[in-house]
C-alpha cells in the first residue's frame, strides 16, 4: 500500500468558523455556504499500511476528526478497547496542536514524540499528566535525525521522520510579558516534519508554522513529491485590517500566502510537485472557492486543503 496522508483538520487555532468570530467569512460558514464548508484545527494522520496511524498534532477537535474518520476508529471486531492511532508527533507546544491529547487520556497505549522543548514544556503541565506514563512512551526527538516512529508494542509503523526546525516563535500561552518574545527563532520550539516510506522513496513535508523562507529550507523543499505549508493568512495585517485582531501575521510566527515576499513567490522555483496550504486562519479568503485570492493560488499550482482530504504516495 502506497503511503496514505488523511487531512483531518486544515483550519489555524479556533477553526473555521471560530467560536466568537462574526468576520463575513464565518458567517458564510456558519449559513452553511457550500463556497465556504467549515474546517476544523490544523492536523494530519498517516499511515504506511492503512491499518497503524502516526497523528501529526494533536487537535482540541481530535474527537470529532476521529468520528469523521472511520480509519481512526476502533474496527467493529477488535477489543473492547483499542485504537488504530498509534502514534503521535507534535510540531510545537501550540494550544491547537496539543490540547488533542487530553482526549487521548483514556489508558490507551501509544507513543509520543516531540522535542525535547515540547516534552519539557508537557511535564512542567500537570494537566497532561492525565497521559498515563504506563501507556504513553514519551519519546524525544533530534532535530534533522531521521527516526522511525514505533508503536506502543515497539513494531515499526513503517514510515521514518526526520524533524527539522523552521523560523517560528514559542508557543503564545508560553510567552513571557517581561522579555521580547524571539520572532522567526529557529530551535526547538517550531518543527516542521519530512515523513517518507522508505519503500518507494516518496517523501512530504509537513510545515503548519513558519516565520519565514530560508535558503535551508528552501534547498529541502526542493522537488518534493508534497508540501503542506501554513497559509495563516493573505496579508500580513489581515486580521488588523477586518478588525478582529491587533497582531499582524509576522508577530504571530506566520508567513503571508501572498506579495512578493509570501509563500507563492518563495516557493515559485522549488519545482514542487504538489503544494497544499494548511492551518488557513478564519480571515483568509482562500477558504472560499469563489474568492480572487482562492482563484490566485489555484492559477499558482497550490490547494487549499479541506478536512477529510485523502492523498496517496
Amino acid at each position: 500500500m502506497p503511503l496514505q496522508v488523511r487531512v483531518l483538520g486544515s483550519a489555524a487555532g479556533g477553526g473555521y468558523p471560530q467560536w466568537n468570530c462574526n468576520h463575513p467569512n464565518s458567517r458564510r460558514a456558519r449559513a452553511h455556504d457550500p463556497k465556504a464548508p467549515a474546517r476544523t484545527q490544523s492536523s494530519i494522520a498517516v499511515s504506511c499500511d492503512g491499518e497503524h496511524w502516526l497523528l501529526c498534532n494533536a487537535s482540541p477537535d481530535l474527537r470529532q476528526q476521529i468520528n469523521d474518520n472511520a480509519v481512526l476508529q476502533p474496527a467493529a471486531s477488535g477489543p473492547l478497547r483499542a485504537s488504530p492511532i498509534a502514534a503521535v508527533v507534535l510540531t510545537n507546544a501550540d494550544v491547537d496542536h496539543v490540547t488533542g491529547l487530553l482526549t487521548l487520556r483514556e489508558s490507551q497505549a501509544f507513543t509520543l514524540y516531540a522535542t525535547g522543548r515540547v516534552h519539557e514544556v508537557l511535564a512542567a503541565n500537570p494537566i497532561f499528566n492525565v497521559l498515563n506514563p504506563a501507556c504513553v512512551a514519551r519519546h524525544p526527538i533530534a532535530l534533522d535525525h531521521l527516526f522511525e516512529p514505533l508503536r506502543a508494542d515497539g513494531q515499526p509503523l513503517g514510515c521514518v521522520v526526520t524533524a527539522f526546525a523552521v523560523p517560528g516563535k514559542v508557543a503564545l500561552w508560553l510567552e513571557d510579558a517581561t522579555r521580547d518574545v524571539d520572532i522567526g527563532g529557529i530551535g526547538e520550539d517550531t518543527i516542521a516534519l519530512e515523513i517518507s516510506d522508505p519503500r518507494t522513496g516518496q517523501r512530504f513535508c509537513y510545515i503548519p508554522g513558519c516565520a519565514r523562507m530560508t535558503p535551508e529550507l528552501a534547498t529541502r523543499l526542493r522537488g518534493a513529491a508534497l508540501v503542506f505549508f501554513d497559509g495563516t493568512l493573505w496579508v500580513d495585517d489581515e486580521m488588523i485590517r477586518a478588525g478582529v485582531g491587533v497582531k499582524t501575521g509576522q508577530r504571530m510566527g506566520h508567513l503571508s500566502v501572498s506579495g512578493p515576499t509570501g509563500t507563492m513567490a518563495a516557493f515559485a522555483g522549488l519545482g514542487v510537485a504538489r503544494k497544499v496550504f494548511i492551518h488557513i486562519n478564519t480571515t483568509n479568503p482562500i477558504l472560499i472557492a469563489d474568492t480572487p485570492e482562492r482563484r490566485a493560488v489555484e492559477q499558482a499550482g497550490w490547494e487549499v486543503a479541506c478536512d477529510g482530504m485523502h492523498i496517496s504516495l
